[in-house]
């Protein structure tokens, strides 16, 4: 183990190497910055890297790999931070790679309803780009969260019941691999059957198998009409039960988000909303008008043999957008309705036929575990998430958490689900990889071998490797 003077002595040896080829202003120690590149929006155990880089171009990227191969220290890329598993936190230390920088959008090809950005570009970036085209980018995980980091993670969010997910948008990806190589791993084309899918590879390894520097992205024309509503329901099984026979019907739903009663209780107290404290359905379809009319008309016929108390709709722009926005604030509500308290999301996903059983198992467990919190989710995709608020000083009521956390977890999996529908595994879903994947954990772990021998990028997330520090 090396000495503390020895590692003071090779970090100024890396910030030297690093200032031969990167501005003094693009590389730092500053404790401040450190701190901030030392945790993510989760409840896991923060850790320092030992600097951070901030690239303009791929090219830099590139020379930042092939220098922290040269020196064997471990990389790990980061976003804006938003991530809920960990996935940023360098327990190893080395360097963070923040890609702030790269945050242009780069070329819109509006006939082809393609886009090409920088990792850096946000969400809410690309939307306001894009509204002069009438186009918008439907991906929508809530947090403004980086493109970079919504590919690495694949993120969905409220709009992939008719959307999809990231992996479904993404054409090509520009990534920087272990060694420095730059490659491209798509094309423009709707479709190819050439060569194996390294998009789908690279989509949701979280920074284990490479950087992503630039994004060809699927992009949709603004619908014609939008309409958007709530339906209150007497339980959370007739709520589930009426988006079951709404997706059977085949109507083309936009979103569909669950909200249990306690949580509205506390999206009323942050919003200054007056919801009725029931478990509730938000909506959103999408199209022209005629047909959406017929619809909802349809939908009100379906969600009345599901005990609905009632449903109200929007179609004014400003009230639409408060109904979305007391969804999307539904953390900070827990928040701000708990000081002192942090908020812990865990996340998985089940066949939709199995979705009414996990969420009033989940709702069982809170219960039982005597935990603080609530259950939401899109459920249109059988996607849920339990929110807690847990006192980080208190160990049995970790324990319990975790207990808790592993309890949703086993029932998804026993039942042909996912440790995570969205939020991906970091280190807060490492642990039940085995489980879920079985033999196809070791062809993982052999790509990751192969990809990235020294084990330098974002090591220990996802795939375990021996020899390395316990992360929290």
């Amino acid at each position: 183990m090396k000495t503390a003077h020895e590692n003071e002595a090779a970090k100024e040896e890396l910030v030297s190497a690093l200032l031969s080829f990167l501005p003094r202003e693009q590389v730092t120690t500053n404790q401040t910055i450190l701190e901030q590149h030392s945790k993510d929006e989760s409840y896991h155990t923060a850790s320092l890297p030992d600097l951070v880089v901030f690239p303009t171009s791929a090219d830099e990227v590139s020379d930042v790999m092939r220098l922290a191969q040269k020196y064997q220290v471990p990389v790990v890329p980061f976003g804006v931070g938003s991530s809920l598993e960990g996935h940023t936190i360098p327990y190893e230390h080395g360097i963070t790679i923040d890609f702030s920088l790269m945050n242009k959008v780069l070329e819109v090809r509006e006939d082809n309803f393609l886009v090409k950005v920088q990792p850096g570009v946000t969400r809410s970036q690309l939307n306001k780009e894009l509204k002069k085209y009438g186009l918008f980018f439907p991906v929508d995980p809530g947090a403004d969260a980086t493109l970079g980091g919504m590919a690495a993670t694949n993120a969905s969010g409220t709009t992939s019941v008719k959307y999809g997910v990231m992996r479904d948008q993404v054409r090509d990806l520009e990534v920087v691999l272990a060694d420095g190589e730059i490659i491209h791993t798509g094309s423009l084309a709707a479709k190819s059957s050439s060569g194996y899918h390294l998009n789908g590879l690279f989509i949701g390894s979280e920074g284990t198998l490479g950087c992503f520097t630039e994004l060809t992205l699927r992009v949709y024309g603004i619908p014609e009409f939008t309409m958007a509503g709530r339906a209150t329901f007497k339980t959370v099984d007739d709520a589930v039960g009426a988006v079951v026979s709404i997706l059977q019907a085949g109507i083309p739903i936009a979103r569909v988000e669950l909200v249990d009663e306690e949580s509205i209780h506390q999206v009323n107290l942050f919003s200054e909303t007056s919801y009725k404290e029931q478990p509730t359905l938000f909506l959103e379809f999408h199209g022209n008008e005629a047909g959406l009319t017929q619809d909802v008309e349809f939908m009100k016929v379906i969600v009345a043999d599901h005990n609905c108390d009632g449903i109200e709709f929007e179609t004014d722009t400003a009230a639409r957008n408060q109904l979305w926005d007391a969804r999307h604030n539904l953390a900070y509500a827990y928040v701000h309705g708990y000081p002192g308290r942090k908020l812990m999301v865990t996340d998985v996903c089940v066949p939709i036929s199995e979705l009414a059983g996990a969420i009033s198992h989940s709702r069982e467990g809170l219960q039982a575990l005597n935990l603080t919190g609530g259950i939401t989710g899109h459920v249109g995709d059988g996607n849920f998430h339990a929110l807690i608020m847990l006192d980080l000083d208190n160990p049995e009521e970790i324990k319990s958490a975790e207990k808790f956390n592993e309890m949703i977890v086993m029932y998804a999996l026993e039942r042909g689900g996912t440790c995570t529908g969205e939020h991906g595994v970091g280190i807060g879903k490492q642990k039940y990889q085995e489980k879920e994947h079985g033999k196809a954990l070791r062809v993982m772990e052999k790509i990751k071998s192969v990809l990235d021998p020294n084990n330098i990028l974002n090591p220990n997330k996802i795939i375990k490797t021996k020899g390395q520090g316990e992360s929290q």
